[in-house]
């Protein structure tokens, strides 16, 4: 049996009987989800972190993140199945490395691979030879065989013989009731046919989800892509069918609701004030960045993004043509805006529509204020801006009440009896149209 075949088996035999020690680069929105499921399987789990008030917060128990149960976290690290730490020569600790990582845009929208490239130099200098690493942050297809396993052999070795290398994108919808890290189907892709195994392994032995084997990292970094530029593209022709359905007159909430009866061929995609997230708004633009590459400009997905960009300034056009019909201008109007997160009732306000909603806002001059259950305070341009609390008063002294996130826990009857007007870019009251109320 040859060195890199008896590395992979002892590996698996502990992966199997869970004697694997696993390390969790980034213990964010992904990652510390991640650590939380691995130590529940029964890994002893060591997450990484640069920013020393999660390091703390984690080794205290203290939960920070929606889809983590506190008392998950807070049970397991009283039994020391998993610690924090900032302080990379503990890789040479652990059997198996997850980098979950951020993968941001800059100002041109083109990807910022600082924090992936940074974790794995930060690796490189502590990889012990047997160890398998896998990507997990959403990212252009080459990442891993371009820009990770360059700097991993840089420690010496070779890539499906001393240490395994994969890919394997993160799925998480936070919110989600029904699919969680635990129970959602993975996929995974490795730099040889031994590493794809050998990750698959991993994640078997800690997932009760489907873990679907791909060729290659490539294939598995495109498939991630795929998923979120279908929903980019469709969420676009959804926000288009808004614009037009409000220049005829039509609702086009029962236009797409009449569409869905259809048993086939169509899947309902609903409108917004733009998109959200970490993922959907940010992803497809990756590809158009490499694309570039190969001398193909990707026409549909550019296209997508210049509609769902463009819907913030779609509903400040709203507001407007509302508070124009009372005879008010938006300058100097009293504007309540319900939410800030990116969608009903999470508390992640990343890339969310309501922040530029906000700055064009400002920049007319208009006086908004924020409810929102969930977030106690957020940042808009570098200045840090506090939630208020709803009450009957601040509805009834706002000229317009604008519905951005349609978190459950609002108590609508009272928005509904108490704006002076109402508009709603969640079809919060489908049906229901008095006078004061419009929709998206």
């Amino acid at each position: 049996m040859t060195t890199e075949l008896l590395l992979a088996e002892d590996l698996m035999q502990k992966l199997e009987t869970k004697n694997a020690t696993i390390g969790v680069v980034g213990l964010g929105y992904v990652g510390l989800p991640l650590a939380v499921e691995k130590a529940k399987a029964g890994f002893n789990v060591i997450g990484f972190d640069v920013q020393e008030e999660k390091v703390q917060m984690v080794n205290k128990g203290e939960n920070y993140i929606g889809d983590v149960i506190p008392t998950d976290l807070e049970d397991l690290v009283a039994i020391g199945k998993i610690s924090a730490t900032s302080d990379y020569h503990f890789i040479k600790e652990v059997d198996a490395i997850a980098i979950c990582v951020p993968t941001p845009l800059d100002i041109y929208k083109q990807p910022n691979m600082k924090y992936v490239e940074n974790s794995a130099k930060a690796i490189a200098k502590h990889l012990k030879r047997g160890t398998l690493v896998v990507l997990e942050s959403t990212t252009y297809p080459g990442t891993t065989e371009e820009l990770i396993k360059p700097i991993l052999e840089e420690a010496g070795f070779l890539c499906g013989e001393d240490f395994f290398l994969a890919y394997s994108p993160e799925r998480v919808d936070p919110g989600n009731k029904e699919f969680k890290t635990k129970n959602t189907p993975k996929v995974v892709g490795g730099m040889t046919p031994t590493c794809t195994k050998v990750a698959a392994t991993m994640y078997r032995s800690v997932l009760e989800g489907d873990v679907h084997e791909v060729s290659s990292p490539a294939v598995a970094e495109m498939e991630k892509i795929l998923e979120n530029t279908f929903r980019n593209i469709n969420i676009a022709l959804a926000n288009e069918m808004a614009i037009l359905c409000n220049k005829m007159g039509i609702d086009v909430w029962e236009v797409i609701d009449a569409a869905a009866t259809k048993p086939y061929g169509f899947m309902p995609f609903y409108p917004g004030p733009g998109l959200g997230g970490h993922c959907i708004p940010i992803d497809p633009f990756y590809l158009t960045w490499k694309a570039r590459e190969y001398n193909y400009h990707t026409r549909l997905i550019e296209i997508a993004g210049e509609i769902n960009d463009g819907m913030p300034d779609f509903v400040i056009q709203r507001c407007m043509e509302m508070l124009n019909s009372q005879g008010k201008a938006l300058k100097g109007s009293k504007v309540l805006v319900l939410g800030v997160a990116y969608k009903k009732d999470i508390d992640d306000y990343r890339e969310s529509p309501v922040l530029p909603i906000l700055e064009k806002l400002e920049c007319f001059g208009a006086n908004w204020t924020v409810v929102d259950p969930y977030i106690k305070e957020f940042k808009l341009n570098n200045e840090v801006h506090k939630t208020i609390e709803m009450t009957e008063d601040i509805l009834a002294k706002a000229d317009i009440t604008l519905i951005t996130t349609n978190h459950s826990n609002f108590n609508y009857k009272e928005i509904m009896d108490k704006s002076q007007l109402i508009f709603d870019t969640r079809n919060t009251y489908k049906n229901r149209s008095p006078e004061n109320y419009q929709k998206l």
